[in-house]
């Protein structure tokens, strides 16, 4: 039996196998190293939307309500992995399984946050508790609703996803959007600060091995932070004095901003809660696929996908985002070979306390909007390119096309001209201008109800002469 300085081959195949400490530590931060970059980021979006984050008044404040959302972030990422490793009753897959700020539900906070300042938080968490306890009822059935999310409704849903957020990448690495007016977006110093972030993750992420690859973007981001530092648009006393200002330890507060039933934050997050549910089977399978070569049982499916629930409604409560799995960490399993979740849970304590100590969302906050624009382009840019490699498993045919053409061209649409539907009910105009939720539910709709072929003449006179190529394209079955 061939046995590694970890364990042997059976033990680190086995979920409930714990490393000796010195061997568990490393391996838990990794796992933090793979997401932390990740998992604050939309706290960050959020903000600065709603117009309390970068380039706002607050900043002579050091942006408290900021680095508020970011400790939790980073707080409820880690209990939410524990409900996922440890478990408690039918709660948790009790796998290594990693939780953190969805990206996914960003393009529907936008929209409900834009311009409204800190206001606009009390309705933005009612729809995360409620979005979380429907993503806890929908786990009990989740194995029967996924007929209805094939590869071509989840591949456009993430495909969406990234499209919605990329404009957000740029507009970081200009300068971000208050300074869009001002002179200096848009400015070769601020674009130099986010292609040294870009050319730093891509270089690590192309030549480098292990865990320098797997924390691409995280050491991407530090480099061009001491790049930005060493060019002026971040100052030492900056930092010392953000730090300063910053408590020691500090414990999270319910409802700190308040509690509003919004219908349309409600419907938005219950129904991005089932794309999520999905995405969470897929990266279960996923671990169990890779760390253990089995397939995942139902109770570690539904078990998974009731941790998620749970784990956003309790965030939201405190001022948190929704939590999901994190792909990312399915890779990283592959990659080491080490099952055990109580390895994850050494990197969700490690979250935990860094959720306690505002002086950690403090210097995040640091971090000039620019080098953060380098760091989101690459991450929202793979997030397009998971969608593309799920679309890559359908069967383009007439029919499957036509569903993408119609979805798409609506749902785009309308996050390039919200101003298009106005005038309709604001519940309607907010979910509409997201994009992304009517072109699920057109995707879901016609997938459901259209014929399984359609003829040549019904595609042909649509498509300007581009037929398509690729396997199985207008020409296939």
């Amino acid at each position: 039996m061939t046995e590694t300085s970890i364990g042997t081959p059976e033990q680190l195949r086995d979920p409930d196998y714990t490393p000796t400490l010195h061997r568990a530590i490393p391996l838990g931060i990794q796992h933090v190293l793979a997401m932390f970059v990740s998992n604050v980021t939309p706290a960050i979006i959020i903000a600065g939307a709603a117009g309390f984050g970068f380039g706002s008044d607050a900043g002579a404040q050091g942006f408290p309500d900021m680095t508020y959302l970011i400790q939790m972030s980073m707080l409820f990422a880690g209990i939410a992995t524990l409900f996922q490793t440890i478990g408690f009753g039918p709660v948790g897959g009790r796998l290594p399984i990693v939780q953190g700020t969805s990206f996914a539900f960003i393009p529907i906070m936008i929209p409900l946050a834009a311009g409204k300042g800190v206001e606009a938080l009390p309705a933005l968490f009612g729809g995360v508790v409620i979005g979380g306890l429907f993503h806890t009822f929908i786990a009990t059935f989740i194995g029967r609703i996924r007929f209805a999310l094939p590869p071509l409704v989840t591949g456009l849903v993430v495909t969406m996803i990234g499209l919605a957020l990329v404009k957000v990448g740029i507009q970081y690495a200009a300068g971000g959007v208050p300074a869009i007016d001002q002179p200096e977006y848009g400015s070769l110093l601020n674009w130099s600060a986010a292609l040294v972030v870009i050319f730093v993750t891509l270089a690590l992420k192309f030549y480098a091995k292990g865990m320098l690859a797997v924390s691409a973007v995280v050491i991407g981001i530090a480099v061009g932070y001491v790049y930005a530092m060493a060019m002026g648009m971040v100052t030492l006393e900056g930092v010392i004095t953000s730090w300063n200002r910053a408590a020691p330890v500090a414990l999270p507060m319910p409802f700190k901003y308040g509690f509003e039933l919004s219908f349309a934050a409600i419907i938005g997050f219950c129904l991005m809660a089932i794309v999520s549910a999905v995405e969470t089977v897929g990266d279960v399978s996923g671990i169990t696929k890779g760390g253990a070569g089995r397939e995942a049982t139902e109770a570690e499916i539904t078990g998974a996908t009731y941790a998620d629930g749970v784990g956003s409604a309790v965030a939201g409560v405190f001022g948190g985002f929704p939590n999901t799995s994190f792909s990312q960490n399915v890779g990283l399993i592959a990659m080491t070979g080490v099952m055990s979740r109580h390895v994850v849970t050494i990197g969700a304590l490690f979250l935990i306390v860094c959720g306690l100590i505002p002086k950690v969302g403090a210097v995040i906050r640091t971090i000039p909007i620019e080098v953060l624009g380098g760091g989101v382009i690459v991450m929202f840019g793979m997030v397009v390119a998971a969608g593309v490699s799920m679309l890559s498993d359908v069967n383009w045919n007439r029919r499957n096309m036509v569903i993408f053409a119609i979805s798409l061209s609506i749902g785009l649409g309308l996050q390039l001209d919200p101003k298009a539907v106005q005038y309709l009910p604001d519940t309607l105009r907010i979910l509409m201008t997201s994009g992304l939720l009517p072109a699920a539910l057109i995707a879901i709709v016609l997938n459901l109800i259209l014929p399984e072929e359609l003829s040549d003449a019904a595609v042909e006179e649509v498509t300007g002469g581009l037929s398509g190529q690729g396997k199985g394209s207008l020409n296939g079955k």
